[in-house]
């Protein structure tokens, strides 16, 4: 019996002038966590999906348990015995996880009724095999993204999925989940599947894999064992030189307060308090962190700054202005710069392209329009191309792409552009670097550092605690939606933080 689970042979792939596979020679071990590494845009989630049928290859060939093979669809990767989860989840909110799970493969009564009841006893019995804990009966719009990623694996294993191909899936996920899913992760291989991991987070391949793949630019540029490398040697594989893991800044230059919030209170989507009595001022020249676990209140703080959603209680203030009553676009003509922590529903518009994306908060005004309101479309697409080029967005057509087309972190890297031209005084970045690689994060890092340094206050909301002590110069942390505490960043210790984020009352505020 042939030793490879899955074997690419000089896999090439293009979409018009992008090379996004060249000529990529690939081979994953029975039983093995095999992880794919590699930048925004470097070709991982085009070569699994060539795998999975939703793309053809233009030339190569693919070998499954040794025999070559033709996979045209998804319906011919599942025969194989190869499953995938999505970066972007393919469920159906309205369908309850027991829906989702059999659609397009419902089992049948004798009288050709679909059997839930043999269904759920499947799923039920899968998910105790492999510790997933799902509820079969639960409607997909009421679980957390935790829970949904486990019934997209459920979705694989329900289809005797043999090989599963993990694409990015622990990009939208909380430090807690991605712990369990590590251990998710261990379980299938120990029940003898073969596992790709896609990833470009090194903590992750370093707990889970057993071999790793790195891709850059659509060529594979080495294999190693996972033990015998370290996170930096990872990284400049990657990405072709040395990373900064630490961001190098200078002491903050403090000015005048920028942003200040008197108690404020933010109802939650169900109707809730998630924000309560929340006071904060945050300083020209500062980068101030917002440091808390997810789910208190940290998403409808940032709704209620952007102006999408309006405080019960409270006041925003805005370079001294009163600005709780308006809108989105005033808040943007008064220098406010957002990058919301869900860029798929909140930032981008998926059928436009990238240079209308980059303008979709300033098209109607000047340099952009003129006054009787006819869009200078050059300006537009001159300055989208080389806010693309700075933030290094790798797309097929440059600015006349689809941002549908370009990969997940390449997308956020759109926002960002955007967001941080926009903030003439204020920053607020969410999530920032969510589905970007060691070599953007980096970037991303610095632009934020830049920022702070040339005298606008940024607000970082982040659950990414390494994130949060490296750029900050002052950390708040929230639990159950209000400020427990406020302290200097170069005092601060992960325990210290940690304590703060899980505490259930407020502590003295310093600052």
């Amino acid at each position: 019996m042939d030793e490879y689970a899955i074997e690419f042979k000089e896999i090439t792939k293009r979409f018009g002038t992008l090379v996004a596979n060249d000529h990529v020679s690939w081979r994953i071990k029975k039983g093995e966590v095999h992880a794919l590494l590699g930048e925004n845009g470097a070709g991982k989630s085009t070569i699994t999906s060539i795998l999975f049928g939703l793309l053809q290859a233009d030339s190569g060939e693919i070998l499954v348990d040794g025999k070559s093979v033709l996979i045209h669809n998804p319906n011919d990767a599942n025969a194989l015995g190869i499953g995938m989860v999505h970066q972007h989840f393919k469920l159906v909110p309205s369908y309850t996880v027991t829906e989702n799970i059999i659609l397009g493969l419902e089992p049948k009564t004798a009288w050709g009724h679909i059997n839930y009841q043999r269904a759920r006893s499947k799923i039920q019995e899968i998910s105790h095999q492999f510790g997933l804990a799902v509820d079969p009966d639960a409607r997909i719009a009421n679980i957390n993204v935790g829970m949904q990623q486990r019934v997209e694996i459920l979705k694989t294993l329900y289809r005797d999925a043999r090989i599963i191909v993990l694409d990015e899936p622990t990009a939208v996920l909380t430090p807690q989940e991605i712990d369990d899913l590590m251990q998710i992760i261990l379980r299938l291989k120990a029940q003898g599947r073969t596992i790709i991991f896609i990833s470009h987070k090194l903590k992750e391949i370093k707990t889970c894999a057993d071999q790793v793949t790195v891709l850059r630019r659509g060529k594979i540029v080495g294999s190693a064992d996972v033990s015998d490398c370290t996170e930096a040697q990872l990284a400049e594989m990657m990405v072709g030189h040395a990373v900064e893991f630490v961001t190098q800044k200078d002491a903050p230059t403090i000015g005048n307060v920028v942003l200040r919030l008197e108690n404020i209170s933010v109802k939650s989507m169900r109707g809730s308090i998630a924000v309560k009595d929340l006071s904060l001022s945050v300083h020209a020249g500062e980068v101030l962190g917002i440091a808390g676990v997810d789910g208190n209140g940290q998403s409808e703080l940032a709704l209620a700054l952007s102006g999408v959603v309006k405080p019960v209680k409270g006041k925003i203030y805005l370079d001294e202005v009163d600005v709780t009553s308006f809108g989105v676009r005033k808040r943007v003509e008064m220098g406010l710069g957002l990058t919301p922590e869900d860029r798929e529903t909140q930032a981008v518009i998926s059928n436009f392209n990238l240079a209308e994306n980059y303008v979709l908060k300033t098209f109607y005004r000047n340099p952009y329009s003129s006054v009787l309101g006819f869009l200078n479309k050059k300006k537009i697409s001159d300055d989208a191309q080389v806010q693309l080029e700075n933030f290094d967005v790798r797309s097929a057509n440059g600015w006349r792409s689809s941002i549908s087309e370009l990969s997940g972190g390449n997308r956020q890297k759109v926002v960002v552009a955007r967001e941080m031209t926009i903030a003439s005084k204020l920053l607020v970045v969410c999530q920032p670097t969510r589905g970007l690689d060691v070599g953007s994060i980096e970037y991303i890092h610095r632009q934020i550092i830049a920022q702070r340094n040339a005298g606008k206050a940024v607000l970082l909301i982040s659950f990414e605690l390494d994130e949060i002590l490296n750029l900050c110069d002052r950390i708040a942390t929230i639990s159950h939606g209000s400020i427990v505490g406020i302290i200097d960043a170069k005092d601060a210790t992960r325990q210290q933080v940690g304590q703060m984020m899980t505490a259930s009352h407020k502590e003295t505020v310093v600052g």
